[in-house]
Order: structure tokens, then sequence, then C-alpha cells
């Protein structure tokens, strides 16, 4: 929450999305009366309401709205409140049936759900930007109105569209980054596959073809699809601050979803709060380090706290199998976010639906009522959260950064690499794990980014960099920081051009190594490495230039080449990891390397199964330890436990699967 539009809301939001017009008005005062028991103080309301609010083109019936915001304003329920943009009604589409998006093999979608819409479209738009205007004026000055939640979670649904009319977008927006014909030929290597173009017209969308497409082609197409989702909610934030100039803006980012889809980097300095959603999978076995990464990445994107606006308090209804979450898995998990810079809590959805195609899915008012664990549990999270409202403002200092990127990612995932079985978030997770482990706290930041404050610079994996971002980072290290870079790093430009000369490519003059030829590993196989440790997946034949080799290959088609080196680089250290280390290993080699760097974990003594994070306020700190491990402990600690309210000295009991947030003084 950076700017001066903030959240008119004491203490830590919580609620959920409500949708009330899928029940008879007679049950809204019932919802009101329980939101107020369990502690609720923001609900999400009017997000997939475009059918209701204007049952025909430019005929707008906001009785029910109304009717609702009254009541909510009555019983101290503030509203964040949504332009419905993301599911326009059936009307619109007979209308327009032309607004209807394309899929990548040529077939038209129909309507008939939700985000079914091409965000090319000017029919789209010029509705979407309609209905926005109205409500922003109807709603500008409504006491209960603190936030608008502008459409709901762009591009899960329809991230591309591949019709005619997005294929003119695209030409646009291509001309807009490289102005004529020469410049975009030379950046997509077009002599290659006699992919020349002569005219702008030429230019399509990377359909369904019959061999491998440019990967400069689609990596402009992916830049090209989260820029043209942008400009919407652009345009939709501009039309409400028109009307109410002090109400600040979000959307829900998906960054475990849609992660793939939008370059969220650009999108949060345009959101007022940014906010995301974020669900578990049934399949993860150590989901609670997924919250951490997840809540670590959003707090780093916004700069310092955010909004939780999604999760839930049990099953899904989109997984192959969705499982209720286990004894104590909620509040964890909630508890979790606040703990990783969430300053608000909310759930989809408060009232679980009888009808509809999200009718198994959870809620914080269950099909079974208030006689449920989940009710009882959401009663006490609320209670919670309301003992943790001083936490709300304070921050998380962190010493060590993880590079992340979206267009390395893009680029990093097309067809055609050394190897396929490489995947983006999985190489980062590989070294966020052992750090969440072992308490080290974490921000993540663009290539790009002010390093200034770090000790410790990460960059698990960074395909493609562009001059500047490699400069910084190679730059933060020769001033003094410690840098580790993981395989196949700096091997391509901007433009997915190899870098000549070997690799790794942008980074091999500061980590002082140079690489002639790769040798990526068959799933399965492993080689031995001469620290008694593994490697899979990556291997390359590392010549030293400079630097001194830390683990080598001990058998293999490279045996005796290095694996891990050290390099020192100016006034500081550049380590390159050239294969992926079994995860004992690299646990081993990041604490080895997180000492080297004077970086500290958030205890002095991390205790197994217990997270723990530290958040900073202005006069105490708040020391969270949650237990996953569900055999409690007794960590040390001095201050007060929000939770309970009781003194601590010495050491505070985190009972088994639960949570002690301790204010600790300055």
């Amino acid at each position: 929450m950076t700017t001066a539009r903030r959240l008119r809301l004491p203490g830590i939001a919580y609620g959920g999305d409500y949708n009330p017009e899928q029940w008879p008005e007679e049950v809204w005062a019932e919802d009101v009366r329980l939101m107020r028991e369990a502690g609720v103080n923001m609900v999400s309301v009017g997000i997939f309401s475009w059918a209701l609010m204007e049952p025909g083109e430019g005929r707008y019936d906001f009785s029910r709205m109304d009717r609702l915001l009254e009541l909510l304003h009555e019983n101290g329920i503030a509203a964040d409140l949504a332009t419905p943009t993301a599911a326009p009604p059936a009307w619109f589409f007979r209308a327009h049936p032309q607004a209807l998006p394309v899929d990548r093999d040529g077939r038209g979608l129909s309507y008939g759900s939700r985000q079914t819409f091409c965000p090319s479209s000017p029919e789209y738009r010029e509705a979407a930007l309609r209905i926005a205007r109205v409500l922003g004026e109807r709603y500008a000055d409504h006491p209960a109105v603190v936030m608008w939640h502008i459409h709901n979670e762009y591009g899960c649904h329809n991230a591309e569209c591949y019709c005619d009319v997005s294929a003119a977008a695209f030409r646009r927006w291509l001309r807009e980054r490289y102005g004529d014909l020469a410049t975009l030929n030379d950046a997509w290597g077009t002599a290659f596959w006699s992919q020349w173009y002569y005219d702008w017209d030429e230019i399509i969308p990377p359909r369904a073809t019959g061999a491998v497409p440019n990967p400069t082609h689609r990596l402009d197409w992916r830049r090209f699809c989260s820029d043209e989702l942008l400009s919407l909610y652009k345009a939709e934030r501009d039309v409400l601050r028109e009307a109410a100039p002090s109400i600040p803006a979000t959307t829900n980012f998906m960054v475990n979803f849609s992660i793939e889809a939008l370059d969220y980097w650009r999108w949060a300095p345009e959101l007022d709060i940014v906010s995301n959603d974020h669900y578990l999978r049934s399949t993860d076995p150590e989901s609670e380090i997924d919250v951490a990464l997840s809540g670590d990445l959003v707090r780093s994107m916004a700069g310092g706290p955010w909004l939780l606006m999604e999760h839930s308090t049990g099953a899904v209804n989109w997984q192959p199998v969705n499982r209720a979450k286990l004894p104590g898995e909620m509040r964890r998990n909630a508890l979790a976010h606040v703990a990783h810079g969430a300053d608000g809590i909310a759930f989809f959805q408060w009232r679980a639906a009888k009808a509809g195609a999200e009718q198994w899915h959870s809620a914080m008012l269950p099909h079974a009522g208030t006689d449920s664990q989940i009710w009882r549990d959401v009663v006490q999270l609320g209670a919670d959260l309301e003992a943790l409202a001083e936490v709300r403002g304070s921050v998380t200092h962190a010493h060590v950064a993880v590079v992340w990127d979206w267009n390395a990612r893009w680029a990093l995932e097309q067809p055609s690499q050394p190897s396929g079985e490489l995947r983006f978030v999985d190489l980062v997770l590989d070294w966020y794990r052992p750090l969440w482990h072992a308490g080290v706290a974490v921000d993540f930041v663009r290539p790009d980014a002010d390093l200034s404050s770090y000790r410790l610079v990460l960059v698990p994996s960074l395909y493609l960099v562009d001059d500047a971002g490699a400069a910084n980072l190679t730059g933060f290290a020769e001033r003094g920081g410690t840098l580790a870079v993981g395989f196949h790093s700096g091997a391509v430009d901007t433009n997915c051009h190899v870098r000549l000369g070997g690799y790794p490519g942008a980074f091999r003059d500061s980590l002082g190594v140079r690489t002639d030829e790769l040798f990526p590993l068959l799933p399965g196989e492993s080689l031995a490495l001469s620290d008694g440790g593994t490697a899979s997946l990556w291997s390359e034949r590392v010549r030293l230039e400079g630097a001194e080799a830390f683990t080598s290959y001990t058998s293999g088609p490279l045996a005796g080449t290095p694996a891990v080196t050290r390099h020192t680089y100016g006034e500081g250290t550049a380590w390159y990891l050239a294969t992926r280390p079994d995860p004992a290993t690299l646990a081993a080699l990041l604490a080895r390397v997180c000492d080297e760097a004077g970086v500290q974990p958030v205890l002095t003594a991390p205790v197994a199964g217990v997270e723990a994070v530290r958040r900073n306020g202005s006069d105490a700190d708040y020391l969270f330890l949650i237990d996953h491990g569900g055999s409690g402990a007794e960590v040390p600690a001095d201050g007060v436990d929000l939770l309970t309210g009781k003194e601590v000295i010495g050491s505070v009991s985190v009972p088994p699967g639960g949570v002690a947030v301790v204010r600790q003084a300055r």
C-alpha cells in the first residue's frame, strides 16, 4: 500500500467475496449478523453481478446493490465494491459475438462461463468502461465503499486470444515497441526459416503451426498479452479515479496460478493496494512453503503490506481431488499470510453456493451452517486477527534477495531448449525451500532492482536477462556483495538471442568461468559430486577462468569438471551452480553462502517444523512462530504473545499445530 490512496479501515481487514444475489433477501440479515459474530469488517461485493446491474445495454438496475450497501454500512461492515467486468452477460455476446475469444487452434469459444471475452475487443472495452463509470459516479460518496475491486483475476481464463482483432492489436503493440520492420526483423531473427516480414499485416499471433514457433515472436506475444490486459485494468481504474479520486483501487493477482500469464512487476505499480489470491494444491506435501513464497513475492511487488483477497477455508472445486484442510491448517495458512506481509485476510466466499459451477467450493459459512468446524475456525480466526490489529502496517527487513523475472520464465519454458525438463518455478523453489527451513527472510526482486540494502543476491534461474539487468547484478558483486547464480542463466538477451562466446553468457566474467558445451541429464539420471552429494537435471563442461572449484563431478563424462565454483570479483564474491545438487547438498551450500555473506536467520537456532517470520513495526517487532510439524515447540523469546495476551519471559510455547505471535520491544 504505497500511495496516498489508503484503505480506510482500522486493524486487519477480514472477510471475503459476498454474493447475496445468490440468495433471497431475507437471508441477508442473517448474513450480516453472522459476519459481525465472526469479526468480518470488509466484504467484496458485485464481482459477478453485471447481468443484474445492467439487464440490457445501457439499462441499469442498482436497487439491489443500494439495499446491500446500506445494510452493510448500518452494521459497520465496509465494502470492496467490484466492477463486474469479469463476467459479461449473455445479452452482450448476442449483440457483439465478435467479442468472443479464439484459441490458438483457431477455435472460437462460446459464452456460458466467465472471462469469455477477447481482451482486445473494442466492444468489450466500451461496455466495461461504461458500467465502471456508472458505478463510480453512483457510489463514489457512499460511506460503505472503501475500495474499488476492478475486474477479477485478470488473465485467469483468457490470457491469450488469437482472433483477427487481437492480431491487429498485436501489430500496433509491435509498431510501438520496434518502430519499423527492419528493427523487428532483426530482433526476431527472421532470417531463420525465411520468416522475414515485408509488411506489418503479414504478422499474426503465434497460432498453431506445423513446427517450432519463432521464440522471440512467442515471447513478444506473451509480453503483449500481459500489457493488453493491463491496459484494460488501467482504463477502468482511471474512470473510477475520475469519480472518486481518494478511493484506492486494486485487482486480485494470482501469483501461483496465472504466474505464467502476466508480468506482475509491470502491474504492481499501477495498483493503489496490491492484492493476491492463493490456493493450496492437494498434491503439494509442503504447501506451507508455497504460502510463504507467494506471500514474499507479493509483499516484494507491493513494496510492503498487501491484501490476501481470496483463499479457501477448506476444499476447492477445481482439482482432480478436492480435499478438506486438516485441523488447524486454515488458521496456520491465514496467519502465515499475515506473517509474510498481508494486512487483510479474505476468502472465497462468504456463504457456500448451493448452485452453479462453484457449489462444491468451501466458504466461511459452509453448507452445514454454523454447526461446523469451519464456522468455529472462522470465528476463531476473526478473534485472532482482531488481536493482531497493531501488526498492520509493519514491514519485513530482508538481507537476501531472490531474482524473479517473468520474461526469463517465458523464455526458458519455450520449446527446443537443451532440456525440456526445466521449470522456472521449480528451480526458484529449490533455492527458496532451504532458506525457508532455515528461517532466512527473503525479498524477491527484478534483475534491475536497487540491491544496495542486501548482503546476498540469489539468481536461481535467469535464462533471459537484458544488459542493464546483467550489469546491475554483476555490479552488486563487484561492489562487495555476494552473488550466487544458477545454471543456464544469462544465456540469451532480451530478444532471446544467444549471447555468444560461451556460457553462462552475461555472467561469464563475474563468475570467472566459461562453458563451451552443455550436458543436460536425462530424467532419473544423476552424477556423483566430490562433497558426497549428487547432481541431477543439468551439467556442463565448465572451465575455470579466475574462479576456484568448490565441488566437482566424480562420475559421468564430466568427472573432474567443476560443478560449483566460487570467484572473487571486485570487492565481492560470485558463486556459480552449474548443476542441480540434491536438496541436502544444496541446503548445506546455501547455508555456507549465507554465512559467508553475513546473513542471519530470524531465530539464532531454527526449530525444526516451526516457521519463524518477523515483521518490523515502528515501535516493536512481531515474531510469528507457526508450527507446521505438529509437535509444538518451546522457542526462546521475550515480550507478549498477542494471540493469548500472556507475557513471554525467556521462551514461548507454540502449541502443536498452533501459532504464537510475540510482540518484542525494540
